[in-house]
């Protein structure tokens, strides 16, 4: 099977792992900022207990950036994307890199500010590419059903009543 020739997930698909994903990332948004909020406190700004919203603002896209970038330059999955199949890999030509993941967050993030434009723009692409897609260099792929021994599911594949 060459990942190369795998299809691109559907939209639903992609925004089902999103929201798996947020479920992960507000929490880990949160500690960051009580983070923040108690470097804050030792450094004796005690007076002006709040973060400025420029700070929560930097942290959360630090924090996104982070998360992101951690699970896929290990294994191109966050833990959404795993659960609906989806691997970011590498345009033909690209490689994986820190440069892409955070090109990639960036511009998804441009994708949702533009009333989710970037996004939606899969519906009309006829490789069903996101606007974060191309600008990273990047892409999602679809990846097949494993079977209930963990194998990957592939129609060339015989299961033991064809034999």
């Amino acid at each position: 099977m060459n990942i190369d020739t795998l299809p691109a997930p559907a939209l639903p698909r992609r925004l089902a792992a999103i929201v798996y994903d947020s479920l992960l990332v507000i929490p880990l948004i949160m500690v960051c900022v009580a983070i923040g909020l108690g470097i804050r406190q030792l450094l004796g700004s005690a007076a002006d207990s709040l973060l400025p919203a420029t700070a929560v603002q930097t942290i959360a896209v630090l924090s996104c950036i982070g998360f992101f970038g951690v699970f896929w330059l290990k294994s191109g999955q966050t833990l959404g994307m795993q659960a609906w199949r989806l691997k970011l890999i590498p345009m033909p030509g690209n490689e994986l890199s820190f440069g892409r993941v955070i090109t990639r967050c960036l511009s998804a993030l441009l994708s949702a500010l533009c009333l989710g434009l970037g996004y939606w723009w899969c519906l009309f692409d006829k490789r069903n590419r996101c606007w974060h897609d191309y600008l990273s260099g990047t892409e999602l792929v679809l990846l097949p059903k494993k079977d209930k021994q963990g194998k990957k599911n592939d129609k060339t594949q015989t299961t033991d009543r064809d034999s």
